[in-house]
């Protein structure tokens, strides 16, 4: 079985609602990200908020840098799941 499979994301329900999960999960960080670099590049117009702005741009990069990670660790328990379903059917 290999990673990134459509499939693997509906062969259970267990499985369907985990990709829903990370879904929400890789949406809330696609949100989150764009509030912060959104509301830091404003903050960027005025000298007194520019410190305060480029923090927001430092967790803003951090949120982008989580969205791949959720899809790999996502991708890697939907194939942990496959791989146990597989042993399990291997004792009936």
């Amino acid at each position: 079985m290999q990673l990134f499979r459509h499939e693997t994301r509906q062969s259970t329900e267990e499985a369907k609602q985990l990709f829903a999960v990370f879904e929400l999960l890789h949406t809330l960080a696609d949100f989150g990200a764009a509030t912060l670099f959104i509301i830091g590049s404003i903050m960027f117009f005025f000298d007194q908020w520019v410190t305060f702005g480029t923090w927001l741009f430092l967790v803003g990069s951090i949120l982008f840098a989580l969205k791949p990670t959720l899809k790999l660790w996502r991708e890697i328990r939907l194939y942990r799941m496959k791989e146990y379903q597989t042993l399990a059917k291997r004792d009936r």
